[in-house]
């Protein structure tokens, strides 16, 4: 057992290094909504094969950034969405193409969006239909550069992690071993 653990060591270090690079990225200047957030949520999600680990790990690399930021009423809604986001991303577990991780990273902005304006929309507008729509119209221009984000970060991710799994044989995904 300590073997299998001692054996995943290298994998684990290097995906934990490629999230808390990425929640750092997060930390510099940028443009509204084009961060790394969204891309962490895949990554895990589709990386780790612990889902719990998959879940805590991103949201766990946003939190310091989040005290220091300020945390807001909307917290739970962009961190539940961005746990969804993870759970989405699982499914590239089992075999992850080019079109597989764009149509999750889609997926997974989308989701984001419909979510966190749903949320925002129950906070700050009145609850009618008409202002509803408004609250989606008036957050159409972040949409842009929330899927611009996440797709930059996502490739990025997952092209440091090929580079590494092909320079260092010691951090690719160890085979399960074949039933007998």
């Amino acid at each position: 057992m300590f073997t299998d653990y001692q054996s995943r060591l290298p994998r684990v270090l290097l995906l934990l290094s490629l999230v808390a690079a990425a929640a750092l990225v997060r930390q510099l200047s940028h443009p509204q909504n084009f961060t790394p957030v969204g891309a962490l949520a895949i990554f895990a999600g589709a990386c780790f094969a612990d889902r719990r680990l998959a879940v805590l790990v991103p949201l766990a690399a946003l939190v310091p950034g989040d005290l220091a930021a300020g945390m807001h009423v909307l917290v739970p809604a962009v961190y539940g969405s961005l746990a969804l986001n993870v759970l989405l991303a699982r499914r590239l577990r089992k075999g992850r193409t080019a079109a597989s991780t764009a149509a999750v990273t889609l997926l997974g902005a989308v989701q984001f969006f419909v979510t966190t304006n749903f949320a925002t929309w129950l906070v700050f507008y009145p609850h009618t239909l008409g202002e509803l729509v408004s609250c989606y119209v008036a957050a159409v221009p972040y949409f842009r550069n929330t899927l611009l984000g996440d797709a930059t970060f996502v490739a990025l991710l997952f092209g440091a992690l090929a580079l590494a799994e092909r320079a260092l044989p010691a951090v690719r995904e160890p085979v399960p071993a074949a039933a007998n």
